[in-house]
C-alpha cells in the first residue's frame, strides 16, 4: 500500500483461528460496528480489537486502537494525515503525547481478553502470569515510556525475586516480548538480552520401565497409554480423537478441528500419522465394544472428553510399584518420536507426524541410541 494510506481491521477468531479482518463501512463512509470481511462476506463479530495498519520504510505496522469502532477510525484518520504530511515533506507532531500514551495495564488487559478468543486455557494461563509479573516488576504506567532497561529489570525480577529457573525465565520473557509485539513495540531487547538456559535433553521411556506399566494396566488402561505411545499425538489431541479420525482399514489417525469441543490442533494445521497393526487391532476390538452413540475414542461415561489420563498413568504406575514422579504424558509423545528416529524415519517425516511447525523442535529428539546393538559396536571398538 501507498506510505500514506491506513487500513482499519479487526482482529477476530475464525474457525482457522484468529485473523485481522477487513472493516465494513457503511453508505455515509463510517465503520458499522463489530461488521468486517471475511472471504469476501460480511460477517458479525462482537469479540476482538480494531487495528490499524500501514507501511513505514517497506515494512508493515500494525497498532492497536481499542475496541470502539468509532475512535479506532478516528484514530486511523490522523495516523493517515500524519502519513500524508510527512510524504509531502511537511514536519508534523503525532497525536500530542497524551493522547499517543497508553496505559501498560489496560493494554494488558485487552490482550488477554484477545488472547482467549484464539489460544488454549493452558495458553492463556501462561501469557497472564508472565505479563502479571513483568506488570509487578516495572515501574512505568504507559507503553510508550519502556525501555530496554525494564526489561532487562524484568529478567532480573524473574531470577531473582520470582526464583523462576532458566527456561521458565526465558519462557515469561518470551511471552512479555510477544505482547510487545503485537502492540506495535519492537527492538527493546536485542539478542543478548534475553535470559539463557541449557536445553535439557527429552526424556523418554525404557522399554523395561514399559513393559511393567503395562503389565499393571487392565486392558482399558494399556490401550489408552498404547494410543499415546504409538500416535505420538499431545495430551488434548488424545482427549478430542474421535472414531471419525480412525481408518482403521488404512491404519492411520488424523488430528483434525473440533469445533463441537473448542478444539483446534496446534497451530491450527490437521495432519495424519499412521498407526502399527498391533494398535488397529486393539483399536478394533475396543471399537465393537464401545457405545455406538458417542463419537469419541476414549470419552467418560457421559461421552465427555477424558481429562485425567495423567492421574490413571501415576496411579498405574504406582500400582506397578514405579516411581510416579517419572511419568507423564509427554513423555510418551518423547518416545514415539525418539524410537521413530532410531528406526530410520526421516526428519521431516517425523516432524510432519508430530505437528511441528519447525525442524529444530523435532531435531530434539535426535538422541543417540542406547540399543544393544550400539552397544555390542562400542564393545568391539574398546575390545
Amino acid at each position: 500500500m501507498p506510505n500514506h494510506e491506513v487500513n482499519l481491521t479487526k482482529r477476530i477468531q475464525t474457525a482457522h483461528g484468529s485473523r485481522y479482518c477487513p472493516v465494513v463501512l457503511s453508505a455515509n463512509g463510517r465503520v458499522k460496528p463489530d461488521f468486517v470481511h471475511v472471504n469476501g462476506k460480511q460477517e458479525h463479530h462482537r469479540e476482538g480489537a480494531y487495528y490499524i495498519e500501514w507501511r513505514e520504510s517497506g515494512r508493515r505496522k500494525r497498532l492497536s486502537v481499542g475496541k470502539d469502532a468509532a475512535d479506532a477510525n478516528a484514530r486511523r484518520l490522523r495516523k493517515q494525515a500524519e502519513l500524508t504530511a510527512i510524504s509531502n515533506g511537511v514536519a508534523v507532531m503525532p497525536e500530542n503525547a497524551q493522547n499517543a500514551q497508553r496505559s501498560l495495564a489496560a493494554s494488558v488487559a485487552e490482550y488477554l481478553e484477545e488472547t482467549k478468543l484464539s489460544k488454549k486455557p493452558k495458553t492463556v494461563a501462561a501469557y497472564s502470569k508472565a505479563l502479571a509479573y513483568f506488570v509487578e516488576s516495572c515501574p512505568k504506567l504507559c507503553l510508550e515510556d519502556l525501555e530496554r532497561k525494564d526489561l532487562l529489570k524484568f529478567a532480573a525480577f524473574l531470577r531473582d525475586d520470582k526464583e523462576q529457573s532458566p527456561r521458565s525465565c526465558w519462557n515469561k520473557f518470551s511471552n512479555v516480548m510477544t505482547f510487545l509485539k503485537a502492540q506495535g513495540m519492537r527492538g527493546l531487547a536485542g539478542k543478548n538480552d534475553w535470559p539463557r538456559y541449557v536445553e535439557e535433553e527429552p526424556e523418554i521411556y525404557e522399554r523395561e520401565e514399559l513393559d511393567e506399566l503395562f503389565a499393571a494396566c487392565d486392558a482399558e488402561e494399556r490401550l489408552w497409554y498404547e494410543f499415546f505411545l504409538m500416535t505420538g499425538m499431545r495430551e488434548q489431541e488424545v482427549m478430542h480423537c474421535g472414531w471419525p479420525d480412525l481408518n482403521l482399514q488404512r491404519s492411520t489417525a488424523t488430528v483434525r478441528y473440533k469445533p463441537q469441543y473448542g478444539f483446534s490442533p496446534k497451530n491450527y494445521r490437521e495432519r495424519e500419522i499412521p498407526i502399527p497393526e498391533k494398535l488397529v487391532k486393539s483399536l478394533k476390538a475396543w471399537k465393537g465394544k464401545s457405545d455406538k452413540t458417542c463419537g469419541l475414542v476414549f470419552p467418560t461415561a457421559g461421552c465427555k472428553p477424558k481429562m485425567n489420563f495423567l492421574d490413571d498413568l501415576k496411579a498405574a504406575a504406582e500400582r506397578a510399584g514405579l516411581d510416579p514422579q517419572n511419568f507423564w504424558l509427554h513423555k510418551f509423545r518423547a518416545t514415539f518420536a525418539t524410537w521413530s528416529l532410531w528406526a530410520g524415519v526421516d526428519l521431516r517425516t517425523v516432524q510432519q507426524w508430530l505437528g511441528h511447525s519447525d525442524m529444530e523442535s523435532t531435531m530434539r529428539y535426535l538422541k543417540p541410541s542406547r540399543s544393544q546393538q550400539v552397544r555390542e559396536k562400542v564393545n568391539e571398538i574398546f575390545a
